[in-house]
């Protein structure tokens, strides 16, 4: 969609080889998938720019979790020297590796596959390639959701065991947009055998006793007024902020969704 519009904030044209028609009937399928597109744009839009300055500051590795058919290897200009790994299950891995074997990466491109839920597979792998760099951004993105909150604490601490591993980028949102999520979707989302879980109440803080702290939080409303890129709705917002402030602030509170960098605490 957004690679259509003659003011798009990035063209990609391999989201549109890598999806074809099944995304398409995937997306429309989706109750309001067209009235939240805004948000998925957004927060592409974010992580590339935290790539791109994680990269110019000296990162050499980037390590994405669940990286389905994400295409940034092809389409940012990345110097031809960094690494990038992708993580997935293995029948994702081995259709991209099919639908992207004429396609050439601006960087040096592996993908590994690998159901990241198994334990000790991940931290053999975590563990191999904190090795092979000297300092990695991890990238979860639309993956923490979907995981049981003991889940995520277990990733935390596995990848804050490695000192090579730095900052990490993923997007994160309130309970009420959990549940306003399965509440639209939930049917849907539990014949693909999953559901909306990861919402901690307490956003960043939760990271915390994992060994990460909040160095960066982008709250996708601000962003999308800023990108021109907005939610439905947007005037009942910027109404409330004029006659009734301190509401607009609870309800940007309870409604906040974003994208945030950690970083190591120690």
């Amino acid at each position: 969609m957004e690679s259509q519009r003659p003011d798009a904030l990035f063209k990609d044209e391999f989201a549109v080889k890598l999806s074809e028609a099944r995304g398409e009937q995937i997306a429309r399928s989706l109750f309001y998938s067209r009235s939240i597109a805004w948000s998925t744009i957004v927060r592409t839009v974010l992580i590339d720019d935290i790539v791109r300055r994680q990269v110019a500051s000296g990162v050499d590795s980037v390590i994405n979790l669940a990286a389905g058919l994400d295409a940034r290897p092809y389409r940012l200009p990345l110097p031809a020297s960094l690494r990038w790994i992708e993580i997935d299950l293995p029948d994702l891995v081995h259709e991209k590796n099919e639908a992207l074997a004429a396609e050439t990466p601006a960087c040096r491109l592996e993908r590994v596959a690998l159901d990241l839920t198994d334990a000790g597979k991940r931290r053999e792998l975590f563990a191999r390639l904190a090795g092979e760099s000297r300092e990695a951004l991890i990238l979860s993105e639309g993956l923490l959701m979907y995981l049981p909150q003991a889940v995520v604490g277990e990733l935390a601490d596995d990848l804050h065991a490695q000192r090579s591993f730095r900052r990490w980028a993923t997007d994160l949102a309130t309970p009420a947009v959990k549940q306003r999520v399965n509440r639209w979707w939930g049917r849907k989302l539990k014949r693909a055998q999953t559901h909306y879980q990861f919402a901690p109440p307490e956003g960043t803080k939760f990271f915390e006793p994992h060994g990460w702290r909040e160095a960066e939080f982008h709250p996708m409303i601000d962003h999308g007024i800023r990108l021109n890129r907005t939610m439905r709705g947007l005037w009942i917002l910027k109404l409330m902020q004029r006659v009734a402030p301190q509401s607009a602030a609870r309800m940007r509170e309870k409604w906040r969704v974003g994208v945030a960098l950690l970083e190591r605490t120690q």
